[in-house]
C-alpha cells in the first residue's frame, strides 16, 4: 500500500507543493511547527533514509539546502533547522523549518489545525524566494 506521501505526490491527496523535480518534491507539513515548515520527500518510497540510493540522498540534501535558504529569505528567522525522524510516515522525509530556539524542533508543538490562508501565504512566500534564487523551473504553482 502506498504511503500517504506517495499518495500526495501522485495527486490522490492534496498538498501545498513548493518544489517538484524528477527525484524530489517539497510540500508544507499539514502539522507545521513553525510557519513554512516543509517536508523534502524523495519520489521513491523508501522507509529509512539510510537505505536511500546515495544519488537520491544527495538530491534530497541539495533540495533541502535550497528550500532552507528560501525559508531564511522568506521569514528571516535566526536559524533554519532540519530533522529526520521517520516515525510518522514510513517514507523518507526531511523536515526543514524556521527556528527561533531549540524548542522549535519539538514535534509536540506542531499545529494540528493550521489556518489555511496562513498556510497558502507561507507556501507562496517560499515559492517567491525560490524563484528569486533562480529555481523557477522547480517551483510548483
Amino acid at each position: 500500500m502506498a504511503s500517504v506521501f506517495t499518495r500526495i505526490i501522485d495527486g490522490e491527496l492534496p498538498g501545498r507543493f513548493v518544489w517538484r523535480d524528477e527525484q524530489v518534491v517539497v510540500f508544507l507539513s499539514i502539522n507545521p511547527i513553525t510557519p513554512g515548515h516543509c517536508l523534502v520527500v524523495p519520489r521513491v518510497e523508501v522507509d529509512h533514509w539510510l537505505d536511500l540510493d546515495p544519488a537520491v540522498w544527495s538530491r534530497c540534501s541539495e533540495v533541502a539546502l535550497a528550500v532552507g535558504r528560501a525559508i531564511q529569505h522568506a521569514f528571516d528567522p535566526p536559524r533554519v533547522g532540519q530533522a529526520i525522524a521517520g516515525f510518522e510516515v514510513p517514507h523518507t522525509h526531511i523536515h526543514v523549518l524556521q527556528m527561533h530556539d531549540l524548542s522549535d524542533l519539538n514535534f509536540s508543538k506542531a499545529d494540528s489545525d493550521p489556518d489555511a490562508t496562513e498556510m497558502d501565504d507561507a507556501a507562496e512566500r517560499i515559492r517567491t524566494a525560490l524563484r528569486a534564487a533562480g529555481h523557477s523551473h522547480h517551483v510548483s504553482t
